[in-house]
């Protein structure tokens, strides 16, 4: 599986959680579905491929204004929480960061 296939991945499983736990949804509510695909239309469109830094290490934004606040507040919220619900993911991520 290559960089940017597990990072849709990824998100995906932070964005459900989010959805799940902060709208009390078992799907994507309306607007968790319209931020995954925009992430996921990012993601398959960077320029880095599966040589792309983490996002916030990147010289390129992808993501308007609007919509890099919505995936902060997605990642600050499921991030720690990933550790509970997807440890495999969450191990994967902080050993990729050294």
């Amino acid at each position: 599986m290559g960089k940017i296939e597990y990072q849709i991945q990824t998100i995906n499983k932070m964005i459900v959680l989010y959805c799940k736990l902060k709208h009390n949804r078992s799907k994507l509510c309306t607007e968790c579905e319209e931020l995954y695909q925009y992430a996921n239309q990012r993601l398959l469109k960077c320029p880095f491929g599966d040589n792309k830094p983490e996002c916030v290490d990147c010289k390129i934004h992808c993501y308007n204004a609007e919509m890099r606040q919505k995936m902060k507040g997605v990642m600050k919220f499921s991030g720690p929480r990933m550790l509970i619900y997807h440890p495999a993911d969450f191990l994967k991520h902080l050993i990729s960061k050294k």
